[in-house]
């Protein structure tokens, strides 16, 4: 029998563009009325939904003439998405990244609770920040060492990775890749909502930490309950992996990295920033870095250009999501499917509808694993079934969030997760039973948090 094979991200997603073309000959043509909000956002206007009086076809070729439109509608995000992952990348060439994490290592090792939550809670930032996934990848093989040292297993290291990453992005207050889009799709303020996203962080980072240091207990006290028992280490017989020591530029490199969130943080509030001076601040920042991590301009060229070639895949998945919504929007059946999906959980309250929206994404996140791309597939249906059913759209972006970061730790589609676990040599089937009771626990608290949000009117 032949295994069924999940398509690579860019196929699925131009595969739902040519479904959206077939939808517009299928589905009912119509829209809603819209109106300008006193904040200057456009939102529809509920029972105002009406069908069009003659249907109009999209054709194979109009399809095709969407995608480079979708890019030119999605250029900023897209150019953003470049530089950051050029400027992320000169930064790891200075050894900033691995003289952080060595130097963190180093001091909690021996203190294997602190070292689980010093982990979970730096990655978590890190992702919540900067929107860090691959880069922990070279970590992986440090910590599978040091929990060695400690009796512990792989198991635990991948725990402690993972967790960070995942909840990162789920709670995230400034994720330039899911944060910024996911509001920008949704016609918020850049970054808004940022309290309740800061004070939620460490409640679930205390939730990942938990679920990583009780099992390690466990192990702790019985090597024999390992998930790993019976199954080689990666490292064999080998010692701690090597890392450099954090010297005084790489200190500075670092208080100019908060410098620069700082300024950007500022700039937004009083000037109203967007993508365009974010980049700008990037840019400088990289400089600064070039400067303060003695490289020469040629190899932080090449470096540049390689981070930015690694992100040339998350580009253009932007650019080809967008695609979707744009032959919805140009087949007039996007207000439809909104109207159809509304139907249903019109009738059981808003509250309900928010933890709707966020297993919807929690599905939708196995056939687009890419958190950019799952926004520009899922948000333009979101943002307006948000409104009609009194959700505010800050909350529908919270449910997107909790969606896409949450699922990230579990998902086999998910390249970052394969590769960490690989490393660390955990089957994924031993990877699945560890994580999905974390993932289960997540999930209920984040229910709690929208329920609460939509009761209390978040970001309204």
């Amino acid at each position: 029998m032949t295994r069924f094979k999940v398509p690579h991200t860019l196929t699925l997603l131009f595969g739902m563009m040519v479904l959206a073309m077939i939808a517009t000959w299928i589905v009912p043509q119509g829209f809603f009325a819209t109106e300008v909000l006193a904040n200057g956002r456009s939102a529809v206007v509920p029972g105002t939904f009406a069908l069009v009086e003659e249907r109009h076809y999209l054709t194979p070729w109009q399809l095709l003439t969407a995608i480079p439109r979708a890019f030119a509608s999605a250029q900023d995000v897209i150019f953003f998405v470049l530089i950051l992952g050029g400027v992320l990348s000169v930064a790891r060439a200075t050894g900033t990244v691995d003289a952080l994490i060595g130097r963190l290592l180093e001091r909690f090792g021996e203190q294997p609770q602190k070292l689980i939550f010093m982990v979970v809670f730096c990655f978590a930032l890190a992702s919540s920040a900067i929107g860090t996934a691959g880069e922990y990848i070279p970590f992986v093989l440090i910590l599978v060492a040091l929990c060695k040292a400690m009796r512990l297993d792989a198991m635990t290291a991948v725990g402690m990775t993972v967790a960070g990453y995942g909840i990162g992005y789920g709670v995230s207050a400034i994720n330039p890749f899911t944060v910024i889009i996911a509001q920008n799709i949704a016609e918020l303020p850049v970054l808004s909502g940022w309290p309740l996203r800061v004070g939620i962080f460490l409640p679930f980072v205390l939730i990942g930490f938990h679920h990583v240091w009780r099992y390690s207990k466990q192990v702790l006290a019985d090597p024999s309950r390992s998930m790993m028992a019976g199954l080689p280490c990666p490292l064999g017989d080998q010692a701690a992996t090597s890392y450099p020591t954090l010297a005084f530029n790489h200190k500075l490199i670092l208080g100019s990295f908060l410098l620069t969130i700082a300024t950007i943080a500022w700039g937004i509030r009083v000037h109203g920033w967007y993508l365009d001076e974010l980049s700008a601040c990037f840019v400088a920042w990289g400089l600064l870095t070039i400067v303060l991590g003695r490289l020469d301009a040629d190899t932080a060229a090449s470096t540049f250009i390689s981070g930015a070639i690694e992100l040339t895949p998350t580009a253009i998945l932007v650019g080809v999501a967008r695609g979707i919504s744009l032959v919805m929007e140009d087949g007039q059946i996007l207000h439809s499917l909104v109207h159809g999906l509304s139907l249903p959980l019109s009738h059981v309250g808003a509250e309900a509808a928010a933890v709707g929206m966020l297993l919807i994404q929690t599905l939708l996140n196995f056939f687009v694993p890419s958190g950019s791309g799952q926004a520009y597939v899922t948000m333009p249906l979101m943002v307006p079934l948000s409104d009609l059913l009194g959700v505010p759209r800050q909350v529908a972006v919270l449910a997107y969030q909790f969606g896409d970061g949450f699922s990230n730790m579990i998902i086999p589609t998910n390249a970052v997760l394969m590769g960490i676990i690989g490393i660390a040599g955990v089957p994924y089937g031993h990877w699945f039973r560890f994580c999905l009771p974390l993932l289960l626990k997540l999930m209920a608290a984040a229910a709690v948090v929208l329920v609460l949000a939509v009761v209390f009117g978040y970001g309204q």
